[in-house]
């Protein structure tokens, strides 16, 4: 595994009808400052009627091309959005931090008005190759995201999602305006094949 660094350089992407303010997002990006890394959250374009390509657009312009001292955060709807990007961008790279949050590249029964944003999800195969360290994080009871959604997608990863109990969906109505173990991601290194706390 290679050797974590602190980060420099974080982005951190929110989901469906979110913004750079709520939530987790400005306590994390607080803390990230604090420690010495650099860190953006983007707007995304119209949150409560997201349209791909333009969300795609921010995220590639939030992001880049990243590098080994770069995380990248994702909550959500972000979370497909972020895997997009990255398994668009051509030629080689590599990023040292991805870590998604309520993660899915399936339809969501509870939210059928993000069916043609889903449509046929992403092909993430080729992502773990190029990325140091991967951590998927889930509720054990999500109203919005199913946990099988994201445990498949931590499958497809070739990860288990590390669960969270009583977080529901990551969001400020469920009481999380803070996530530590986002940050302790950041600062602490995983170890490979780390199982799911439930």
């Amino acid at each position: 595994m290679t050797s974590r660094t602190t980060p420099t350089r974080a982005v951190v992407i929110h989901g469906y009808h979110a913004t750079p303010d709520d939530h987790w997002f400005p306590w994390l990006a607080d803390r990230l400052e604090a420690a010495g890394t650099a860190t953006d959250v983007p707007a995304m374009p119209d949150p409560g009627d997201p349209d791909p390509e333009a969300w795609l657009a921010a995220t590639a312009r939030a992001v880049g091309t990243p590098d080994e001292g770069d995380a990248v955060v994702a909550h959500s709807l972000g979370c497909l959005t972020v895997l997009r990007h990255l398994t668009a961008l051509p030629g080689r790279w590599r990023l040292g931090h991805l870590v998604l949050v309520a993660g899915f590249v399936d339809p969501l029964p509870a939210l059928p008005e993000l069916d043609a944003y889903i449509a046929s999800g992403c092909e993430v195969s080729a992502i773990p190759a190029q990325v140091n360290h991967v951590t998927l994080f889930r509720s054990d009871e999500d109203e919005y995201v199913p946990t099988a959604h994201t445990d498949r997608l931590a499958a497809l990863l070739g990860v288990r999602a590390r669960t969270i109990p009583g977080t529901g969906h990551f969001l400020a109505e469920d009481g999380i305006t803070a996530l530590h173990e986002v940050l302790g991601v950041l600062r602490t290194e995983p170890h490979a094949g780390q199982a799911a706390s439930a």
